[in-house]
């Protein structure tokens, strides 16, 4: 598949905020600053926890939405030898690193806002991810929840949607994270100070068949299947 590499309308200061932090010289530091750094210490939830459900849920078929430094895609195990991948995200640092990091697999990229939906063809997908996206996104889950209903659009009949995402609320959260969530938001890199954990398990209720949540420390791991046509849903784990 090839896709023209655009930006989407509806971008507001607050999204291009959010994601301004994905410099050319912060992303070869993301990989050891936030998933041996903030995350062990401060979500309370372990990388190895976050890549082992990466694997169990990506397809061959694959659109990466929110790249960040391509940490999972480039550590995971793929359920074939050639996965066709597809990234996508406003930010174009992210974009090129993330693709020269995967360049053996040859990815598409795709400049888009997740607020609006995907230029990319419906039912396209095995799998979507959205990893640690949603919190970095403005307003509060019932809000950005709409990032769902896109991805939904794309995956193919049966195909899962997975990710993780921070809460703020509705999940274990020490004095030490409280304050770590607290400087981020105020500067603007998070948006989850309203995140609530029965908010998202609604969101992935309205917009899916079927989904699934498992929480470590204040990391909400979950998936979600849309409707299947028939026959069961490769790149997913039995339901």
């Amino acid at each position: 598949m090839t896709f023209d590499e655009r930006v989407n309308g509806g971008i507001t200061k607050e999204v291009l905020r959010g994601q301004s932090v994905y410099t050319r010289m912060y992303l070869p530091l993301y990989d050891l600053s936030v998933f041996w750094g903030t995350t062990p210490l401060f979500w309370r939830c372990s990388p190895r926890t976050l890549r082992d459900w990466y694997t169990r849920n990506v397809g061959a078929r694959h659109l990466e939405v929110g790249v960040g430094s391509g940490y999972f895609p480039s550590r995971c195990s793929f359920p074939v030898s050639t996965p066709e991948i597809t990234l996508l995200d406003l930010n174009q640092n992210c974009l090129d690193y993330t693709a020269t990091r995967l360049a053996r697999h040859r990815p598409q990229r795709v400049r888009a806002n997740v607020l609006e939906p995907f230029p990319l063809p419906a039912g396209a997908f095995d799998s979507v991810c959205m990893n640690f996206l949603l919190h970095c996104v403005p307003g509060d889950l019932r809000e950005k929840g709409v990032a769902f209903r896109h991805a939904a659009t794309v995956v193919r009949p049966g195909g899962v949607v997975f990710g993780s995402t921070v809460l703020s609320s509705g999940v274990p959260v020490s004095a030490p994270t409280r304050a770590m969530l607290k400087v981020l938001n105020w500067r603007g890199i998070f948006h989850n100070d309203r995140d609530d954990l029965q908010d998202l398990r609604d969101q992935l209720a309205t917009h899916f068949a079927d989904h699934e949540v498992v929480v470590e420390g204040c990391v909400a791991m979950f998936r979600a299947w849309t409707a299947e046509d028939s026959g069961d849903a490769p790149g997913a784990s039995p339901r």
